[in-house]
């Protein structure tokens, strides 16, 4: 059956307006999905940038008031021409230094600064009145101030807090002396957003960006700003005499009330588009913004549009083959027919030779039929294989997710294992109190079984556990517990690096022991050999963290598995040594704890695994969270 070629030109037609069609669509799918995705991690860094904004201003509100109640500020208040101001201005040097502000300034009731920690400097705020500020005219109400802005000396941006300071409270109709002012930076707010893949903007109720990751957009606005308001601005003295141009910033598409798609027209970020998400910060007056790059949603359109245009190709091409296949049987069987008539025509003549093409074709159909017959038992035979092999395969899985689990438990089990025979032991000799010290640990080591089994789920979801104090010197020493009959039977050298003083970090008891379980076994197994075996483990801190390293003697990683061994399921180990879990949820639970896990060769030889965790300040009253022995009983 031949195709009419009107038929055959709308065809032709169709297909590419059909591969069209789907493109666009599985584009604009992708498109949509892409920036839910993308917006949902705009607004998750954005509402950590937010917390550490206001966490960092936050946390000096207490100077101003602390400093207004000291003896020394109020005497020198009372009558400043008669006194040196030298001892206050280094008074509150002092208070500078150590609260790591950038200034410190008392101004009286008129609003001149009469001391200032910056004292010795050509920009001194000595001298200086300070009336028309807002902070200013806050305190002096007898309320607490806060102004952000342009310092008038300085030029700086920063932001202000400022308390009263009473000579004489005890009256009703009282009113403040004197106005203590506490300046802080923004600038190691700003330094800590470069590390983000996103650029971070803070407006105020005009709309003026004061606050930005890029330098460049500083003091520029989010809109054209009009002649009153720009002298309006500059009246007020807030941005000193910044020109406040506009950052070139235009609004392409509104996604909802606090997200949109805008690109800049010029400036260090014109070109690409951007999706912003906007946070308001209430309790300052203030506006955060995000603006993450579109790179990810053009790369999702386009990969979803190849991906639907190579599949919509090859269901065409099916249909292709198909229609051509119908074709060839409807011609073998208009073919098969007109012989059929042929033969009938002839079979008066050729009776003889149709007997004895009759036993040939008889033949024939026989041999096919058992050709039929063979195909159909070769597809059963390999339709049982197939099966076979699929079953062969779930249960290769489930031995690897079995020697995975035994990976995790056997350590405790063999602690247990130990603990009940020193039980019964114990028994036996009648200490009844080291015999029930040693079941506790049994209970305690069942319990902690049950807490590691259900890590296994942390690949696939974080812990909403609470953290706490926990000492990393006990959790080694609670690990090397389990490793102790091992420990003696290799002859493993135990070399421990503690800092003098005890510190903390703030973690899950449980999971972090379960990790450092797995790395001390990780390397008690890749020393598994080597001679004069030696385990370093090493404690020490960095800043507000605290770094926990174990280090083995071994082989080492190869150099080409060092960027692949926290995957999941990826593992050097024979087959049915392990499933590759171990690392890949160890630095799972850790990420969850806040901190990092890395990996990396020692110069003299071997691995060194590194913990990375939040310092805490102090530990918890009545002691850290420890596993604690008071008799020995192991």
């Amino acid at each position: 059956m031949r195709v009419a070629p009107s038929w055959r030109t709308l065809l032709l037609l169709a297909a590419p307006l059909g591969l069209a069609l789907v493109m666009w669509q599985s584009a604009l799918v992708a498109r949509d999905q892409a920036l839910q995705t993308l917006q949902q991690d705009a607004e998750n860094e954005l509402r950590l940038s937010a917390a550490g904004l206001t966490g960092h201003l936050s946390r000096h509100d207490y100077l101003p008031r602390l400093l207004a109640s000291r003896e020394g500020v109020q005497r020198f208040l009372s009558s400043p021409h008669a006194q040196d101001a030298m001892p206050l201005n280094l008074l509150l040097d002092r208070f500078r230094a150590t609260a790591d502000v950038s200034d410190v300034y008392l101004l009286d009731r008129h609003a001149d600064t009469l001391a200032a920690s910056n004292w010795h400097r050509p920009n001194t705020f000595i001298g200086q009145n300070y009336a028309f500020r807002s902070y200013y005219t806050d305190a002096i109400a007898g309320g607490q101030g806060r102004f952000y802005g342009l310092g008038v000396q300085s030029l700086e941006r920063g932001y202000y807090f400022s308390s009263p300071v009473w000579l004489d409270d005890t009256q009703p109709d009282s009113s403040p002396d004197g106005v203590m002012v506490v300046k802080v930076l923004l600038d190691a707010v700003e330094e800590s957003w470069a590390d983000q893949d996103a650029e971070l903007l803070v407006t105020d109720e005009d709309d003026i960006i004061f606050m930005a990751s890029r330098a460049e957009l500083r003091m520029t606005s989010l809109h054209p700003l009009s002649e009153e308001e720009r002298q309006a601005l500059l009246a007020t003295r807030r941005y000193a005499d910044e020109p406040l141009t506009h950052s070139g910033v235009e609004v392409l598409e509104h996604r909802g009330a606090y997200s949109r798609l805008v690109r800049f027209t010029d400036g260090p970020l014109a070109g690409p588009r951007y999706l912003s998400v906007t946070r308001p910060m209430t309790e300052f007056g203030w506006q955060m913004h995000i603006l993450k790059p579109l790179n990810p949603v053009l790369q999702a359109q386009w990969v979803s549009a190849l991906l639907a245009g190579g599949l919509y190709g090859i269901v065409l091409l099916g249909g292709g083959i198909g229609w051509q296949r119908l074709r060839l049987r409807r011609e073998r069987e208009q073919f098969a027919e007109r012989e059929r008539q042929t033969l009938a025509r002839a079979r008066d003549e050729l009776e003889r030779s149709v007997a004895h093409r009759t036993r040939d074709l008889v033949e024939t159909n026989r041999r096919l039929s058992g050709e039929i017959e063979e195909r159909k038992r070769a597809e059963e035979s390999l339709r049982q294989t197939r099966d076979e092999l699929i079953q062969a395969a779930k249960l290769a899985m489930l031995g690897q997710l079995a020697a995975g689990i035994n990976h995790e438990l056997n350590q405790p089990l063999a602690a247990i294992r130990a603990y009940a025979e020193n039980a019964r032991t114990f028994l036996a000799r009648q200490r009844l109190e080291s015999a029930d010290l040693n079941l506790e640990q049994i209970v305690e080591l069942t319990a902690r079984m049950s807490e590691i089994s259900a890590q296994l789920r942390q690949f696939s979801r974080k812990s909403g556990e609470t953290l706490t104090a926990v000492s990393p010197e006990a959790c080694f020493d609670y690990a090397l517990r389990l490793f102790q009959a091992r420990l003696r039977e290799t002859g493993v050298e135990v070399v421990r690096r503690w800092p003098e003083q005890a510190v903390w970090v703030r973690a899950d008891l449980v999971r972090l022991e379960q990790v450092l379980v797995n790395l001390i076994g990780n390397a008690l197994q890749a020393m598994t050999g080597t001679a004069a075996p030696r385990l370093e483990l090493a404690i020490d801190t960095q800043g507000e963290q605290v770094v926990m390293s174990v280090a083995d003697s071994g082989p080492g990683i190869p150099v080409e598995h060092l960027g692949q061994i926290f995957e999941p399921f990826f593992t050097t180990k024979p087959t049915g040594k392990g499933l590759g879990l171990g690392l890949s949820i160890s630095s799972r639970i850790i990420d969850d704890l806040g901190g990092s896990l890395t990996a990396a060769n020692c110069p003299e030889g071997g691995a060194r695994f590194t913990i990375r965790l939040p310092r805490h300040a102090t530990p918890p009253p009545g002691g850290a969270t420890t596993h604690q022995e008071t008799l020995p009983h192991a």
